[in-house]
């Protein structure tokens, strides 16, 4: 499979790197991309071909990666139009609708819409797909295999839903950070160390979450579990039931998707 990028920023650094290690042919890659720095590192970190612009030769592919920042997307299709013949287009263009890049191309509708999130940049990562009706099954599992270099992937029948997908996995890792944020200055106030307080609040979780996902058990029974009556833990859920914590973690979830949303709608205006 032949893959050409449009940008070559952080994401599609990831993606190019864990296409690499799990043995897609550099030379099967292209990256256009229009700072002479990135290409410059492109080619010597990866061995990738590279162009400063949109070509015939860039864009003799079979999967075209649309990773230029959302804003700049409308702007950056233009080129592409003389070149899609047959290719699959996949856009990782956070909050764009598929109706808006196929518009922007044309009508064309060979297109997945994907949503990683930045685990992908150490291969951890998780990716929401949705595709266009036009997309066959083995273009779908050539998309899966592209974006599965940097993670897992899930696929979603129905567009409305990407954006509960970016509240969830998309913005996710901001919620966890957060968490390990608080975790941290509570060892703090308690007397750890910093690197105490990161080391255990960063190893709990890894353990926790490598729990859940191991067991079969909802994780309304892992966290009954670890709840004592009378203890230390049941004393900390408590308060923080008071504070609302879940209640409030809930409801900033439910706001990211509506600005998912929102967004959908602004960044998918021709006169924007």
């Amino acid at each position: 499979m032949k893959i050409t990028f449009l940008g070559g920023g952080n994401m599609a650094n990831a993606l190019i790197g864990g296409l690499v290690k799990t043995g897609f042919a550099a030379a099967d890659i292209a990256v256009i991309e229009l700072g002479a720095q990135g290409r410059a590192k492109l080619r010597l970190v990866y061995g990738v071909r590279c162009y400063e612009t949109p070509t015939a030769a860039s864009l003799d592919c079979d999967a075209v990666l649309l990773s230029v920042k959302p804003q700049q997307m409308r702007e950056a299709c233009v080129p592409l139009l003389d070149h899609l013949k047959h290719q699959l287009v996949i856009s990782i263009a956070a909050g764009l609708r598929l109706a808006d890049v196929s518009r922007w191309l044309g009508g064309y509708g060979k297109i997945v819409r994907a949503m990683p999130n930045t685990p992908a940049l150490i291969g951890a990562g998780i990716t929401g797909l949705c595709a266009m009706p036009a997309v066959s099954m083995a273009e779908r599992l050539g998309a899966e295999r592209i974006l599965q270099a940097v993670g897992s992937t899930l696929w979603i029948a129905d567009e409305a839903q990407m954006d509960a997908v970016t509240a969830i996995s998309g913005s996710g890792p901001a919620y966890v950070f957060l968490f390990i944020e608080a975790l941290q200055q509570a060892a703090m106030e308690l007397g750890l160390t910093p690197a105490q307080g990161r080391q255990l609040s960063i190893e709990m979780l890894l353990g926790s979450a490598r729990l859940a996902a191991q067991s079969d058990d909802p994780a309304s029974v892992l966290r009954e579990r670890v709840t004592s009556k009378g203890g230390t833990t049941e004393a900390a859920l408590r308060t923080m039931a008071e504070r609302g914590v879940k209640e409030g973690f809930i409801a900033g979830v439910l706001a990211a998707n509506l600005r998912g949303r929102e967004l959908g709608e602004l960044l998918g205006q021709d006169g924007g």
